[in-house]
């Protein structure tokens, strides 16, 4: 039986979401913000980040695929595209998890060409030990070690996402 163990709790989770929300905030100023989030794993810190960041947001979602279980493929797929154009936009990626850099770095190439005004990224969690791909992340809510992390929006196969924390997948407890 597998067990998951807390690494971040909510109420730090809150607090960090909090304070990187007024840090995107200052930076931008009142300049509108286009938020994409990547889905799926995105989709509930992106939920409480726009709310924290306030002012003009404006919401995109971009479906890509990287993983199969536990592991990275190596190749990264988009499964869903945008809806609208970013052209002249100040475009703030928004990733639940930055790990070997191959999706983000593709995900820079892909939208730059698109003609944003600016494109920057924010994470809920970086975790540098396992880049293959430099990649720079503008924002960063925590940095972890080398561990498999579910909640919060994160998955193992689907499942876990729905935690309200994050916590490590430990398949042998």
């Amino acid at each position: 039986m597998s067990t998951v163990r807390i690494l971040i709790d909510a109420a730090a989770l809150h607090e960090r979401i909090g304070a990187l929300g007024r840090e995107i905030r200052t930076f931008y100023g009142d300049e509108p913000i286009v938020c994409i989030g990547v889905l799926k794993g995105s989709f509930i810190f992106m939920a409480d980040l726009v709310r924290a960041i306030g002012g003009d947001v404006r919401c995109a979602f971009l479906g890509v695929s990287s993983y199969e279980g536990t592991q990275s493929t190596g190749e990264v797929r988009i499964t869903h595209d945008l809806a609208a154009s970013i052209r002249d936009a100040h475009v703030l990626i928004v990733e639940d998890i930055v790990d070997t850099g191959l999706t983000l770095a593709y995900l820079r190439r892909t939208l730059a060409v698109r003609g944003p005004a600016t494109l920057r990224i924010a994470t809920l969690l970086d975790k540098p030990s396992r880049r293959k791909q430099p990649v720079d992340v503008e924002f960063v809510g925590f940095t972890i070690p080398d561990l498999f992390v579910v909640g919060f929006g994160l998955d193992l196969d689907e499942a876990y996402r729905n935690l309200p924390f994050v916590g490590v997948f430990d398949p042998e407890s």
